[in-house]
C-alpha cells in the first residue's frame, strides 16, 4: 500500500485534564500517515485520483483547534475517524499526536500517542422467521447503513430455508451481507446485538424462532476465540442457509481456519448430503 505522510504539523489547541490546559492552551504536534493507492494519480498526474493533502491538513487543524478533549488518545481517535470518513480513497491511517508541554514533574521532550485505524471487511448472516421476515432483514441493512462508521457493500438475495435444529417453528428467510466498518469485532458484535434487540429479538429458546438474527461470519481474516465472540462463526461449514447466500457475494473468500473458499465449503456440504 502506498503512503502519504503529513509530518509534524504544529497546531495550538486546548486539550488536557487540567483546567489551565483548557484555559491557556498549548502546542500539539500531529503526524498523519495516510495509506492509499496513488498509482492512478502518479500515472495520470491527476489530483482527483489521489488525496488532497491540503484538505487533510485543514481537517486536522480544525479538529485540534476547535474540539476539546482531556486525552490526546481521544484527539488521535477523532482525527483518524474523520480522515477515514472524509476521504473514501483512504484505506488506513496512522496518527501520532505529540504533547510537548505535558504537565509532569520530569524533564522530557514530548508525550505522544500513536494509533493505527482503517476499514475492515466483514461478512454477516441475517435471518428471520417471525412476522414480516423481509421487513426485518431490510431493517437490519438500514440500521447498519445508518451507522457513520459502517456501510453495507453487498447484499445476497434472500433465501427461504427450513429451520435449523430440533425446535418446531416456521421457515426462515435468510441472507448474507458484506460490510466495511471501522468498528473492532467486539464493537461490531455490540452493534448487531443492539439491532437485534431493537427488532424485538428474544433469546428464550436456543435455535428458536426470532424476529431477527445477525451473526458475524468473517472479519477480515482474523481468528478470535473468546467466551462471547468466536470468529469465524463455528457453524459456517455446516449450514446451507449460510453458505448459499454467502456464496453469491463472496464465493472465493477463504475461510481462515479451513483454508477453503466459501464455494468449496458449499460444494462439500452438498456432497455430504447433510444440508440443513
Amino acid at each position: 500500500m502506498d503512503q502519504i505522510t503529513i509530518r509534524n504539523m504544529e497546531i495550538f489547541g486546548y486539550h488536557g485534564v487540567f483546567e489551565e490546559e483548557a484555559f491557556l492552551g498549548q502546542k500539539f504536534i500531529v503526524t498523519a500517515k495516510l495509506f492509499l493507492s496513488v498509482r492512478q494519480a502518479g500515472k495520470t498526474d491527476d489530483l482527483k485520483k489521489s488525496l488532497d493533502y491540503g484538505e487533510a491538513c485543514g481537517l486536522i487543524k480544525k479538529l485540534v483547534e476547535t474540539e476539546r478533549y482531556m486525552l490526546i488518545e481521544s484527539l488521535a481517535e477523532e482525527i483518524a475517524e474523520q480522515l477515514l470518513l472524509s476521504f473514501p480513497i483512504l484505506c488506513e491511517v496512522e496518527i501520532t499526536v505529540k504533547k510537548p508541554w505535558a504537565p509532569v514533574q520530569v524533564s522530557l521532550d514530548t508525550v505522544e500517542v500513536t494509533i493505527r485505524r482503517g476499514w475492515h471487511k466483514a461478512y454477516l448472516s441475517i435471518g428471520s422467521n417471525i412476522g414480516d421476515r423481509e421487513g426485518y432483514l431490510d431493517f437490519a441493512i438500514d440500521r447498519l447503513n445508518d451507522m457513520k462508521d459502517t456501510k453495507v457493500t453487498a447484499v445476497a438475495d434472500y433465501l427461504e430455508t427450513k429451520p435449523y435444529g430440533d425446535v418446531e417453528q416456521d421457515d426462515f428467510l435468510n441472507g448474507a451481507l458484506e460490510i466495511e466498518t471501522l468498528k473492532t469485532p467486539v464493537e461490531l458484535l455490540s452493534s448487531v446485538m443492539a439491532i437485534e434487540k431493537e427488532a424485538g429479538r428474544e433469546r428464550a429458546i436456543h435455535w428458536g424462532p426470532r424476529t431477527l438474527d445477525i451473526d458475524i461470519l468473517f472479519y477480515d481474516a482474523v481468528i478470535i476465540q473468546e467466551e462471547d465472540l468466536v470468529i469465524p462463526h463455528v457453524e459456517i461449514q455446516k449450514r446451507l442457509f449460510v453458505l448459499e447466500p454467502l456464496s453469491t457475494i463472496a464465493p472465493f473468500y477463504i475461510h481462515p481456519v479451513y483454508r477453503k473458499s466459501v464455494m468449496d465449503l458449499l460444494e462439500e456440504l452438498k456432497q455430504r448430503g447433510s444440508a440443513q
